[in-house]
């Protein structure tokens, strides 16, 4: 064959010959598994979504256009309205970018219709977003509870669980329950009143979580954010109980955190860097119940600029909560999903590695008329590349109809906002962002594993143990944006803004859209 056959063809022949051993077959067949695996579960998170949409659809028909706030109209009489428990909003804040006003604003402007506080939580006044929220809490100053606390610098866990835990301390002494929320989604009118009026249905649930819906901005960087969290979604979208949890969104007993109970303050403050992985792993712990309702969907703007290289150090924060543990079960439950998501992840990118070798000895073989038979080249990796491609369709397919629902859900929830489109999502780009993504992942995460430090937002963190024992701040010379908001971290302590911050801010405050490019 090499006498017929120059050194490049015979080298992707040979590949191409190797990629049909019975071990090449088998992970080429694993691929499509996993493809077919996500298309079903993604499917199923879609049943249940939907669902909801139409439940609210019957009700709206039933003559009920509060749907989008309850089933049952009658939960809006006056009787009992006056009955809802006290809840305190927590939003822990770190910088300030293009969506943190629209944010901010669907989330004080909520139609829940008991007693509501809302504490913004932020390190120092050094932080931009102490002057941004600032300024829109004296708009609203005569129609919310809302306050900015400034909880200082953190000395045992990471800024995030210390803004948390400060404003914990602080919500009022009748509160019944506690809501965290992270400052970059946007919450729907009636979010609130459902995740209370499900607590107060089942006291017995410990937490109720949601989870993000990506609005990619266009770049790879963003779609690899979109597509690391889509296979997350699926845990997410039970309409009940769920293993997972997102710290984004999570709702708890007041009365556990007064009086530390399962350890939640201990466990948090003692170490916790992630506050989501920290508490999931103390309910598994005491066998308490988290649930996610089906409306507990919310849209996650990204950064029109979201760079590769700040959707690589996400990745990289993502991939070292697996470092952090309280026990040695929870250390031997994140060993096991950091070699599953790691052996899944090069699983799912090594079949298209070999497809490309079988379609290119493939073309080799018509372009320069070389026959099956001289080149020893079956049609066994042809066969398998149509597979692939057919359980690739079927993917992308189930993850398009998953967030066709969930946009259209959404809209529901949130009547009055501008619409979210399914039109700019680039279904070409997801399927470059799901093999960068799945590629880099054990790469980000072996390298967590050998560091034990990673920087979150201009912080160092370092583990020891399973737990956070020493903290650096770069002192304004680390990275100026968060990762994912784009959000500016510094600015002059108890100063203003400067104009063009100020007439930014101004201009945002007067408009209730959301960027053009999410508009129907």
């Amino acid at each position: 064959m090499s006498a017929t056959l120059d050194p490049v063809d015979w080298l992707l022949f040979s590949l191409s010959r190797a990629f049909c051993s019975p071990l090449a077959v088998f992970i080429q067949i694993q691929g499509c598994v996993i493809c077919l695996t996500l298309a079903i579960g993604w499917a199923c998170a879609a049943n249940v979504r939907n669902r909801e949409i139409n439940r609210m659809k019957a009700a709206m028909k039933g003559g009920n256009s509060f749907a989008f706030l309850c089933h049952d109209i009658n939960e809006l009489e006056h009787s009992n309205q006056v009955n809802l428990p006290r809840v305190t909003v927590v939003m822990p804040l770190k910088g300030f970018g293009e969506h943190n006003l629209h944010n901010w604003r669907s989330q004080i402007t909520s139609l829940y219709g008991g007693p509501l506080e809302f504490l913004f939580v932020v390190e120092s006044t050094e932080d931009p977003a102490y002057h941004a929220v600032s300024r829109l809490l004296r708009d609203f100053k005569d129609d919310v509870d809302a306050k900015v606390i400034v909880a200082g610098l953190s000395t045992t866990c990471s800024q995030k669980i210390h803004n948390q835990l400060v404003g914990v301390e602080k919500m009022h002494k009748d509160t019944k329950y506690v809501l965290f929320l992270d400052d970059d989604i946007r919450l729907h009118p009636g979010s609130i009143g459902a995740l209370t009026a499900e607590m107060e249905k089942r006291p017995e649930i410990f937490i109720q979580t949601g989870y993000p819906l990506d609005l990619p901005s266009g770049s790879l960087g963003s779609y690899c954010i979109y597509e690391y969290h889509m296979p997350c979604s699926m845990g997410f979208a039970t309409g009940g109980k769920t293993f997972f949890l997102w710290g984004g969104c999570m709702m708890m007993h007041a009365d556990d955190f007064r009086h530390d109970n399962y350890g939640v303050v201990s466990g948090l403050q003692d170490g916790g860097y992630s506050d989501d992985m920290t508490l999931a792993a103390i309910s598994g712990a005491n066998k308490r119940l988290i649930t996610s309702p089906p409306v507990a969907v919310f849209p996650h703007p990204l950064a029109s600029d979201l760079s590769f290289s700040r959707y690589w150090n996400y990745l990289r924060k993502q991939t070292f909560v697996l470092e952090s543990y309280i026990s040695r079960v929870n250390w031997l439950m994140n060993r096991g999903l950091f070699s599953f998501h790691s052996y899944m992840s090069w699983g799912f990118v090594a079949p298209y590695l070999m497809a490309a070798i079988h379609v290119a000895a493939a073309l080799e073989i018509y372009i320069k008329g070389y026959s099956y038979e001289e080149t020893t080249c079956t049609t066994t990796g042809l066969i398998l590349t149509s597979c692939l491609a057919i359980c690739t369709f079927t993917e992308l397919l189930s993850m398009w109809n998953l967030t066709r629902i969930e946009v259209q859900l959404c809209n529901m929830l949130s009547p009055e906002a501008p619409k979210l489109s399914l039109d700019y999502y680039n279904w070409s780009m997801i399927f470059v962002a799901m093999l960068v993504d799945n590629f880099l992942y054990p790469i980000s995460a072996f390298r967590s594993h050998f560091s034990q430090s990673i920087d979150w937002s201009g912080i160092q963190y370092h583990l020891k143990d399973g737990k956070i024992n020493k903290i650096e701040r770069s002192k304004g010379k680390g990275p100026k944006f968060t990762d994912l908001g784009g959000k500016h971290l510094y600015g002059k302590k108890g100063a203003a803004p400067k104009a063009s911050f100020l007439s930014s801010l101004a201009r945002s405050l007067g408009q209730w859209h959301q960027p053009k490019k999410y508009e129907v």
